[in-house]
């Protein structure tokens, strides 16, 4: 037989079931096991996009990396407008490839989802190409007005494109290029006629490029080209020498006759 005071307990947790359980959960787990986090819940975690900017010749592919840390199963896709190729995935990260970037500027969106709650982060990629080269040609002179023409190779985006022609490190004439809409390689010819004046003869010329792309600006220059006589077509040419032989045979007739004059003044011997 028990003493009595080891049944009192015994008795007391008889006649109230469960009632101790409910207040050891109240008080903090005593048995230090906690009810399971409901579906819905959410989990803190980061979604990540690597490179977030990447620059790439057009036409080219690309992958881009999307991690996170979510440590429940995960659901990860993409939002562009780029073509997509093939996904390599591993514990915490998916590879995505895109094919053929030929818009100027993409946005990217990786999107991912964890117990129930979705994050996303973004990647810009840029498809540019600085020009191959940018060429001035010798100036011609025709009349009184000289013909510049300035070719500009190989360059993408053309509608981010602007040429400016200068003339002894002064603008003389400048076109932007953005009604080009393209998304292709091009070349570029840009043809100026300026009138020529005696001050422009040995000046340099020289031949700009530059692409504007949302802050990053590139730069290409032409070689100076120098206008001088040698810029004057045949025509041109011929007329000058036309001009000058007529000068010089009435200069030379104003002088033969200022010299028979001079010679009969003279006293005879």
């Amino acid at each position: 037989m028990w003493p009595a005071f080891l049944w009192l307990p015994l008795l007391l947790v008889a006649a109230h079931p469960g009632e101790g359980n409910l207040q050891d959960l109240q008080d903090g787990q005593v048995y230090g096991v906690g009810p399971p986090a409901p579906s819905g819940t959410s989990v803190p975690f980061w979604v990540r996009l690597t490179p977030e900017l990447v620059a790439v010749p057009p036409g080219d592919s690309v992958w881009l990396n999307c991690s996170h840390s979510c440590p429940l199963p995960a659901t990860s896709s993409l939002r562009t407008p780029l073509r997509q190729g093939q996904a390599l995935r591993g514990p915490g990260w998916v590879l995505y490839q895109l094919l053929e970037v030929r818009a100027w500027s993409s946005s990217v969106d990786c999107l991912v989802t964890c117990a129930g709650q979705t994050r996303e982060a973004t990647a810009t990629i840029n498809a540019y190409k600085r020009p191959r080269s940018v060429v001035l040609e010798p100036a011609v002179l025709v009349g009184r007005q000289y013909t510049l023409r300035c070719h500009v190779t190989h360059v993408f985006p053309v509608g981010f494109l602007v040429v400016t022609l200068r003339r002894g490190g002064r603008v003389i004439y400048f076109e932007s290029l953005e009604r080009f809409q393209g998304l292709d390689l091009a070349n570029v010819t840009l043809t100026h006629v300026v009138r020529a004046g005696p001050q422009d003869l040995w000046q340099p010329l020289t031949c700009h490029a530059r692409l504007n792309l949302d802050g990053l600006v590139i730069r290409s220059n032409s070689a100076r080209v120098m206008l001088t006589f040698l810029a004057w077509s045949p025509t041109s040419i011929a007329l000058a020498s036309t001009s000058i032989l007529v000068t010089v045979g009435l200069l030379l007739g104003v002088g033969a006759a200022s010299l028979r004059k001079y010679l009969a003044m003279q006293p005879q011997a």
